[in-house]
């Protein structure tokens, strides 16, 4: 069968890039459409430094006249190179129940990544940071995706791998309640961490946010760079400057301050956690859209927001052992709560399968694993 590919240059094929998916999900009630202005902050060269070592591009998929799929290759001179031999990548796919279209797809994508002389590649992954938009749902369809979580039928799995998709790795959601009580033995702990008179501990200041959110890089990239579990992460993208500016920047409007906490030990930050209001309770009334007329939304939504997503997290590696990672959450979880009444969940994203650490940290604040996103890779 001959498709047709079309690479996504003008607003017409933009449009048709984020409308395609939800002539495929009519069934699948739990589909949000993520925010198209995100999605095409990404596609931007004037707005995603990732080009300036990087390549992108994007296409939609025809048989004939009709969409049958869309998605897009990319690589990256500094980011692929974490894999020998390197790794492209794949992503934003989307397409009908067609093993024909599939094995079109990823034959595409193979020729792609040949002609740029790459072995093998790996997706779904983002041309941006790997916390968000990255993996295929594989686990928990009966449910919503949480803002920056990709949702997909269930068909998907099996026409990935039966292009000869091998696994790469997975990556776990946990769930936690807001209505469940914290384990006292956890409170105590927490309270004797927080009586010590170096360690202190705040929310992010709304006054001072380029300030703080330096804090928060310094200690991500230290946090992410040296692993207590040498293979928790395959891969490790370093924040810059631009990065956290343009996510504080963001998310400025609908931060909830008590959920974004900063540790200090002396005067040194050292250890954080970033929650942010689940924007997709925004996207699910807008269809992906956001338009001068939906500011009032916006502006009014940190006050009745029902989910709440862990983004990022880390701690300086000499202060590990010192369970700011605990005070973190748990006055986060506690905080959180009283600021924000109407808040239901909280979901915590991107635990690696091989972080154990991390998995019974969060078992232990009563966070339940109930979602599994993987990656994949297939050899040119």
């Amino acid at each position: 069968m001959a498709f047709r590919f079309e690479k996504v240059k003008n607003r017409n094929q933009i449009s048709e890039f984020h409308e395609f998916p939800a002539t495929l999900y009519k069934d699948y009630p739990n589909w949000i459409p993520p925010l198209r202005f995100e999605i095409e902050n990404i596609f931007d060269p004037k707005k995603n430094p990732l080009f300036e070592k990087g390549r992108c591009e994007r296409y939609l998929m025809y048989d004939s006249s009709k969409p049958v799929a869309r998605f897009a290759v990319m690589n990256h001179s500094t980011r692929d190179t974490v894999f020998d031999p390197p790794m492209g990548g794949f992503g934003f796919t989307e397409l009908i129940n067609d093993e024909a279209v599939a094995d079109g797809m990823v034959n595409f994508a193979k020729q792609w990544h040949g002609d740029h002389g790459y072995k093998k590649f790996r997706g779904p992954v983002n041309f941006g940071e790997n916390m968000n938009y990255w993996g295929l749902l594989v686990k928990n369809y009966d449910e919503p995706p949480i803002y920056g979580m990709h949702y997909h039928p269930p068909y998907y799995k099996s026409l990935f791998e039966k292009t000869g998709a091998k696994k790469l790795d997975d990556h776990w959601s946990y769930k936690r309640e807001f209505e469940m009580p914290l384990p006292e033995r956890l409170v105590r702990i927490t309270n004797r961490i927080e009586s010590r008179s170096e360690v202190t501990l705040r929310p992010i200041d709304m006054n001072n946010l380029q300030r703080d959110a330096e804090y928060i890089r310094g200690i991500y990239n230290r946090a992410w760079r040296e692993q207590d579990i040498e293979e928790r992460e395959h891969e490790f993208t370093e924040l810059s400057s631009k990065d956290v500016q343009k996510m504080v920047k963001q998310l400025k409007q609908i931060m909830i301050p008590e959920s974004v906490l900063i540790a200090f030990v002396g005067d040194e930050p050292a250890s954080f956690i970033v929650c942010v209001p689940d924007l997709n309770e925004i996207s699910a009334e807008t269809g992906g859209k956001l338009r001068w007329w939906h500011l009032p939304k916006i502006l009014r939504f940190k006050k009745r927001a029902k989910h709440l997503r862990t983004t990022v997290y880390g701690t300086l590696p000499k202060y590990r052992k010192l369970g700011l990672e605990a005070l973190t959450f748990v006055r986060g979880i506690q905080m959180t709560k009283e600021a924000a009444p109407t808040l239901e969940y909280l979901e915590g994203t991107w635990v690696s399968e091989k972080n154990w650490l991390m998995q019974r940290s969060l078992e232990a604040l009563g966070c339940y694993h109930h979602k599994t996103h993987r990656t994949y890779y297939w050899d040119v």
